[in-house]
């Protein structure tokens, strides 16, 4: 840099080609972009400016050597107006808006890259010199050409070295759409391209802290339901109660197909395209289909051996009451010295009691009852006259500690409660119309039975089709399909009262559209053949065999064409290992109760034992119906017993052989 304080320089003759580069320093264009005034401003003492715009007189090229000059030689494209701070209406002239510091009167120093333009001593650029900077002040893509005397010739031209703006847009058609980006905030318009950058070593602006993003409002799309424990306007209801779906389809685990015959009714639950329960329902169930039912029964006889006795209920066959299901109070019986009284201290002979059914009739044994009546229902199990309290423990600590808050506050005087799995999600208004419509049955009940005291049937639990829909339907389920339209709305309805969140997964299906009967579309018969055999195939090659009898029933593994490929221990393990869920879907399917004794192929390493073991258990758990499992013993044999509801599904398609008498066998009367 020149010093322009030691003296004007020599004179030249007018038609000089060129101007010494040190004459000319000092003349350059506003750094901020703003016009030069009219009139200049004084120059220091012995400078010489030929012109107030800051531009060199004459036009020959400048000597080898020199300093690049700042005229129309070099053309440098300048930033619009409103991304240069200092510009616009409000914008004060600057002492050095004409390349001379006001302090010193040295010429602002430009480099030669034709980037952004360096002070080299004036006042430090601040941010906040010009007007607030807005999202859309700073704009780079902003495809409105410059114009005035800044304006570069070739506008729409590729950017040279040094340019911090992106290439132009020629004019043609409009790009595809793409995404709307995020709106630029002010911290965004920070890291626009930088107008002006403060000298080494001074101080830093201060920099401003954008202000907290406001609050976006949350909008529950439709069928959406928020997460339970919200406070929403929806009630709490749960999003996992409605259920997933997949492009506007439901997607579930569980599929369950009712087919309505004249003399039946066959309800299937497939887990994917694999058939785990089979449940049938006669016109003649009075008689044999009758639990959960509750009766007026009269006291036929008292057996102090047995601790039991016989109730008539109304049914071909007395049904039996034992003694730790016998509701008594102690004030009612005379002999009060033992703690635990006596069956026959507690009832007597021709008493009329209320009784519920727990177990159907079995063969030759009768219904088992219960004096302790549960009233079920879809969220919970109502205990009247009781002070029984519990939630289910398949739900996890959080959800019951919610259910324990609202059950406290709509549990109704003098009965228990009993929060079922299906109440997970469920708002404190879905659960208090459980329980209103409960208790308005058990006085429909009471009211019933003081009307006479003959023995009969006082409430009698719904079709059989809706028992399963009570008692299975969830999210889980993908759909119910029904081939009758009397049914379908019997189901309908009772859906759109409980949960109708699911009712659009309650489907009519019709065969004769359909061409095809439903247990046919969704291959249930094939598989319902196969579950009546006594062998049954595994995966790999293996076998199970199953026999009933009447104390229990065992089942046998076999490898049968499993020959494996390693060694005999690890080829046995993995036949075990399908066979353990393969014998728990079974036993599912074929609704087998009472002992059962699982005979596994021995393997000899103790880890192998459990791990069989522990995948036994594993695929029990989905099974609803209590089991008991104990460990593999040394011989290989596994016993457990499942709870016994009803009769099992060879008994419920199949009748006694007239020829056999159901052995199995025909002998021959010639050698009798």
């Amino acid at each position: 840099m020149s010093d322009t304080t030691a003296g004007p320089p020599a004179a030249e003759p007018s038609g000089s080609p060129s101007v010494p580069a040190s004459t000319h320093t000092g003349a350059t264009s506003a750094p901020n972009g703003a016009e030069a005034p009219s009139s200049p401003p004084p120059a220091p003492s012995g400078g010489d400016l030929d012109s107030a715009a800051g531009e060199v007189t004459g036009s020959g090229p400048a000597p080898e050597g020199s300093a690049p000059s700042s005229g129309a030689p070099r053309r440098r494209r300048r930033r619009p107006a409103a991304s240069r701070p200092g510009t616009g209406a409000d914008a004060e002239p600057d002492a050095s808006a004409n390349g001379v510091d006001g302090a010193t009167g040295d010429a602002a120093e430009r480099p030669d890259d034709g980037g952004e333009v360096t002070a080299a001593a004036g006042p430090e650029v601040s941010a906040e010199a010009g007007p607030e900077v807005t999202a859309t002040d700073v704009e780079p893509d902003d495809p409105t050409p410059l114009t005035g005397a800044g304006a570069p010739r070739n506008a729409a031209s590729r950017p040279k070295i040094g340019d911090t703006r992106p290439a132009r847009v020629p004019p043609g058609p409009a790009p595809a759409a793409k995404a709307t980006p995020a709106p630029r905030t002010r911290a965004s318009a920070a890291k626009a391209p930088a107008v002006a950058k403060a000298p080494a070593g001074a101080a830093k602006a201060p920099t401003r802290t954008p202000p907290p993003p406001a609050p976006v409002p949350v909008v529950v799309p439709s069928g959406e339901l928020p997460e339970p424990g919200d406070d929403s306007p929806t009630g709490g209801k749960s999003r996992r109660r409605s259920g997933r779906e997949r492009r506007g389809r439901p997607v579930g685990r569980y599929m369950m197909c009712v087919h309505v015959r004249p003399h039946a009714t066959q309800i299937a639950v497939l887990e994917g395209r694999t058939l785990v329960e089979h449940y049938v329902s006669r016109a003649s169930d009075d008689a044999t289909q009758i639990d959960g039912n509750v009766y007026r029964g009269r006291v036929q006889n008292v057996l102090p051996g047995m601790e039991a006795a016989f109730i008539d209920i109304s049914t071909p066959k007395n049904a039996v009451l034992y003694r730790g299901d016998v509701r008594y109070d102690r004030d009612d019986i005379e002999t009060a010295q033992r703690s635990s009284p006596r069956i026959e201290e507690m009832l007597k002979p021709g008493q009329v009691i209320l009784c519920q059914v727990t177990k159907n009739p079995i063969g030759a044994k009768g219904a088992r009852l219960t004096q302790e009546v549960s009233l079920p229902g879809r969220f919970v199990v109502m205990v009247p006259n009781s002070t029984a309290f519990g939630i289910s423990k398949r739900l996890d600590d959080n959800e019951r500690k919610r259910l324990r808050r609202i059950v406290d506050e709509v549990r109704p005087p003098g009965h228990g409660l009993i929060v079922r799995t299906a109440a997970e999600g469920a708002s404190q208004d879905e659960l208090r119309h459980d329980v209103d419509r409960l208790v308005a049955q058990w006085a429909a009940i009471e009211a019933e039975a003081r009307r006479s005291n003959a023995p009969g049937l006082l409430y009698r639990e719904p079709d059989l089709a809706v028992r399963i829909v009570r008692e299975e339907f969830n999210r889980e389920y993908r759909g119910v399909a029904i081939d009758d339209e009397e049914l379908f709305a019997q189901v309908r309805d009772y859906v759109g009262q409980v949960n109708p969140e699911l009712l659009d997964r309650v489907e009519y299906y019709d065969p004769v559209a359909e061409n095809l009967p439903v247990f046919e579309r969704f291959h249930v018969h094939e598989q319902l053949h196969k579950a009546l055999d006594r062998k049954v195939w595994l995966p790999s090659g293996g076998s199970l065999i199953i026999e009933r009898t009447e104390a229990l029933t065992v089942i046998d593994v076999n490898t049968g064409k499993n020959v494996g490929t390693s060694n005999l221990e690890e080829t046995v393990y993995r036949n075990n290992l399908e066979a353990a869920e393969e014998i728990a879907r079974q036993l599912r399917l074929r609704d087998i109760g009472g002992i059962i004794v699982i005979d596994f192929i021995d393997m000899e390493i103790r880890e192998n034992r459990d791990r069989v073991g522990a995948a036994l258990r594993s695929a029990l758990a989905r099974d609803k119906t209590r089991t008991q499992v104990f460990d593999i013993s040394e011989l290989g044999l596994v016993e457990m017993t499942r709870k016994r509801v009803s009769e099992g599904l060879v008994e419920s398609l199949s009748t006694t052989c007239t020829v056999c008498g159901g052995r199995g066998i025909v002998l021959d009367d010639s050698l009798l």
